[in-house]
């Protein structure tokens, strides 16, 4: 027959390594190697890569540069002294905590155009409800107005299967590991 620790032992295991979470942030180390520098391809740089809500990404560069958050037409244009942020530390860190496109630059006169220009588009976080679109029409879930000026509640399934938080079963990490531990020390004490 097993003891009642080695039960124990099997539970606390399971315990633990359901507790650990991997981190579900992307630190993005803007050009690799090569950092935040006039003549790095940002384009190229960006392509393949998929940013989320909750990333990082993180400017490398030495002194005489800066690293501008900026509109859209700023950016386009190269237009500088209006940014939304700007840093010139050397080693900055921008969290992005919004969807959407984000537009950086160098603010030093000549660096934008010499190609010190990223943009980014942050798609939202996994797990999080999108809202509905300037259309009206809804990604995920969201109220719409009908054309007859009712509210109207549209549920279109997404692909990633994870179930929302409406669906009938959505058990925390926590409740998920203590009905395993039941169910392991059931069955080493059957």
């Amino acid at each position: 027959m097993v003891s009642l620790g080695s039960g124990s032992v099997v539970c606390a295991i399971l315990v633990v390594l359901c507790m650990v979470r991997p981190g579900l942030a992307t630190d993005y180390t803007v050009g690799d190697t090569s950092g935040w520098a006039i003549g790095a391809d940002y384009s190229t740089w960006t392509s393949g890569k998929t940013f989320a809500v909750g990333d990082n990404l993180v400017f490398n560069y030495g002194g005489g540069h800066t690293v501008d958050e900026v509109s859209a037409s700023d950016y386009s244009t190269c237009t500088t002294g209006n940014a939304i942020t700007s840093d010139s530390s050397g080693a900055t860190t921008i969290a992005l905590k919004t969807a959407g496109s984000h537009y950086f630059i160098c603010g030093v006169p000549g660096h934008c155009g010499s190609g010190m220009k990223l943009a980014v588009t942050v798609a939202a976080a996994a797990g999080s409800s999108t809202t509905p679109s300037a259309s009206g029409t809804p990604s995920s879930t969201g109220t719409t107005t009908s054309p007859a000026g009712s509210n109207t509640t549209i549920y279109k399934p997404s692909s990633n299967k994870i179930p929302d938080s409406s669906s009938g079963l959505n058990l925390s990490p926590f409740a998920a590991t203590v009905g395993t531990c039941v169910a392991v020390l059931v069955m080493v004490f059957s």
